[in-house]
């Protein structure tokens, strides 16, 4: 059924980077249950396979992914007639997914890698254009013209169309012009691949002594916008999203974090007019006993 798949129309019509990553979970999947007769696969039996990962994301996939793979076959008429994929255990996940960079951690990044580091540009770029491995792995000097960058995104064929901040731009200044990749390797300057590029940044994350990643640090950039009152619309421009959908969980979330602060601020505010209130009260009875005494 993998390789049927493989084959398929739905496949082909995937981007490269997402044909290598399915590619790699299906062929996980092929050689630890390669032997087993699909159609004879049922709950029990997607639930010990997802056992076999470590951890609630990878688990997951294994089941989304089998799940694909029976609705693919019900669909081509495959002598398959129902999904025990939908019916297995999903693992709790962490609901934010990905790690957040924290201003601090970002700044303990640009702390460790100096002005004219791989690293240190490597970070930027992400902070200040939003954009995936994918898209930064192949970013160079022909995305760059008039104070602005631009590119299209892989994932979602959108379009992005930011200006150049000013910590990026010292960066950029530091580069030779008319590099195809910003990012690349070796002495013939090689691009990496999007999956390459997201362990070697990850090394270094280590080295700084933070716990992130090049996705975390596009939710830092979405996160920074929200938290200055950017718009779901302003951030799906940045992220560049098809949807909303994303924009508005950042902006969300920094309202409840607004709102929380004023809630507050008038909860001290309440506070400080009663102590007010109480000061007064007490002046009032300290002169009516004043005045009482002097009146003896």
């Amino acid at each position: 059924m993998v390789e049927q798949y493989l084959g398929g129309a739905k496949y082909r019509n995937l981007s490269d980077s997402r044909k290598r990553s399915i590619r790699g979970e299906l062929d996980w999947l092929h050689g630890v249950a390669g032997d087993l007769p699909f159609s004879r696969l049922g709950v029990k039996h997607v639930e010990a396979l997802m056992g076999k990962k470590s951890g609630p994301s990878a688990a997951n996939t294994v089941k989304k992914n089998l799940s694909m793979l029976f609705n693919f076959a019900i669909k081509n008429e495959y002598g398959i007639i129902h999904n025990p994929a939908k019916y297995a255990e999903r693992m709790k996940e962490n609901p934010d997914g990905y790690h957040t960079w924290t201003e601090a951690e970002i700044d303990k990044f640009l702390a460790k890698f100096g002005p004219g580091t791989k690293a240190r540009l490597a970070c930027l770029l992400v902070l200040n254009t939003g954009a995936s491995r994918q898209d930064l792995s192949r970013m160079g000097w022909q995305n760059v013209n008039a104070g602005r960058i631009a590119y299209r995104r892989g994932k979602t064929h959108v379009e992005a169309d930011l200006p150049i901040l000013d910590e990026l731009q010292a960066e950029l200044d530091l580069l030779p012009h008319g590099g195809m990749v910003f990012l690349c390797y070796g002495p013939k300057h090689l691009p990496y691949k999007p999956e390459t590029l997201g362990n070697w940044f990850r090394k270094h994350c280590k080295v700084a002594g933070v716990p992130g990643s090049l996705h975390g640090l596009r939710k830092a950039g979405a996160t920074r916008l929200a938290d200055a009152g950017a718009s779901p619309d302003e951030i799906r421009a940045y992220l560049a999203h098809a949807t909303n959908q994303e924009g508005a969980t950042y902006t969300k979330k920094a309202d409840r974090a607004r709102l929380a602060d004023s809630g507050l601020a008038k909860l001290t505010g309440s506070k400080n007019e009663h102590n007010l209130s109480n000061l007064d009260a007490g002046l009032d009875i300290t002169n009516a006993q004043h005045i009482a005494n002097k009146g003896k």
